[in-house]
């Protein structure tokens, strides 16, 4: 039983929302940033990489960052540039990529619920990371990214969702850069918006498809705001998160390939024989391999493609952890065969989204004299069942598309005057 309810979002004016739009400050580097703040002022990557206004000396984890951030977000509303709706609304936002669309339903969603079990996760979080949000989150007293939520819809929201989109004229209807179509409709009615939160209230279960960092460091926001008002009600907003919940059915899951750079002192020979004992290798001369069913890869190494299909013996038996194939890869090449214990820390692996040709892979490998291996995607079906266990996927197994802008939707948790 979800709780999922209504909130007065922060969000920019409509001739405002493309400029202000931006991608999520973890897939932006920082030279990235700073150009695109350069040329955009109300780019929203002012607040959620402020270090772009600051020195190109200053740490990424400074203080001053995230009084900039605060320092940001505060002007963005005094200028205008963001307004607070007057009462609390939902908000529905569709994503079109590639001629294929996803809508979702904005609201918040409850801290409760993530630390019970209800919203599920399946990726552990790194320290470092965790603590950069919580400090951007509470110094901004603001969560300034959604999280990515699926779940199973039932066909009363699903209908709901399809109807308002079909009898009022979107607030915000533009085209990005990178050619993703973003639409965003407000949903006032007192009516609708009681059956949506009636009908979350019937859902068992809301998955973390993406935003891991973002969820536990806004839960651990909360649960410090909670203990800074011990007379808390628990309808406080710090009690509460942002969140964008999508039909699980209607997301696309791409690869996340990986770029070992060397072949941890092995010549190409012995590497290709130790492989064989636990793939079936074909050579796939004169073009990129991409693996098109599951336990299936693409390989690059020393100007070739290989298919890699893995043995069925190797994985029959596991879990459903174990046989993913970032599992198998990690288990059977990267760990003993190239020496990547932890591919969360070791500098010596690349992961690079699906949104990536495979020959950028190639051309990373042959920088370095590497490996690149294209996997095939995870699919929603495994990702819910392996949370659904209580389990955990190895790093880097999931790349959504597209990705949630920031700064269309802000839910401020209202415990600063000055904001």
């Amino acid at each position: 039983m979800a709780i999922f309810q209504a909130f007065r979002a922060l969000r920019p004016v409509p001739e405002k929302a493309e400029k202000v739009a931006a991608l999520p400050y973890d897939v932006v580097s920082r030279e990235e940033a700073r150009r695109i703040g350069e040329k955009n002022p109300d780019s929203f990557l002012h607040v959620d990489r402020a270090e772009i206004d600051l020195p190109a000396d200053t740490g990424l984890y400074d203080r001053a960052v995230y009084e900039k951030a605060r320092e940001n977000l505060r002007m963005m509303e005094e200028k205008g540039i963001l307004i607070q709706d007057e009462k609390p609304c939902y908000y529905i936002y569709e994503l079109t990529r590639k001629g294929k669309s996803q809508t979702g339903i904005v609201g918040c969603s409850s801290i409760d619920d993530y630390i019970n079990g209800t919203v599920k996760k399946h990726e552990l979080t790194r320290e470092d990371k965790e603590l950069d949000r919580i400090r951007h989150v509470d110094t901004c007293d603001a969560n300034t990214g959604p999280i990515f939520l699926a779940c199973r819809y039932s066909g009363k929201l699903m209908e709901l969702m399809m109807n308002w989109k079909k009898e009022h004229a979107p607030v915000y209807d533009f085209l990005a850069d990178d050619q993703v179509g973003h639409r965003v409709w407000v949903i006032d009615s007192m009516e609708d918006m009681e059956i949506i939160a009636e009908e979350f209230r019937k859902i068992p279960s809301l998955y973390i498809a993406d935003g891991h960092h973002r969820a536990a460091s806004a839960v651990k926001v909360g649960l410090k705001r909670r203990k800074e008002h011990p007379g808390y009600t628990g309808k406080e907003e710090f009690n509460y998160f942002l969140s964008v919940v999508f039909p699980f059915d209607q997301l696309t899951i791409l690869a996340y390939n990986r770029v070992v750079k060397d072949l941890n002192g092995l010549s190409e020979k012995a590497f290709l024989a130790g492989l064989k004992f636990n793939y079936e290798l074909m050579l796939m001369p004169g073009f990129p391999c991409k693996p098109v069913e599951k336990h299936c890869m693409g390989m690059y190494l020393g100007g070739e493609w290989y298919h890699l299909k893995a043995w069925e013996d190797i994985y029959r038996k596991k879990d459903i952890v174990g046989q993913l194939d970032v599992s198998i890869l990690q288990e059977k090449v990267l760990s003993p065969m190239l020496g990547i214990q932890d591919p969360r820390t070791d500098k010596r692996i690349r992961f690079v989204g699906g949104n990536h040709k495979l020959s950028e892979l190639q051309a990373m490998a042959d920088e370095t004299g590497g490996v690149a291996f294209a996997m095939f995607p995870t699919s929603m079906e495994d990702l819910m069942q392996i949370a659904d266990e209580g389990k955990l996927m190895p790093p880097k197994s999931t790349w959504f598309e597209p990705k949630l802008r920031s700064g269309l939707f802000i839910h401020k948790l209202e415990t600063d005057e000055k904001l």
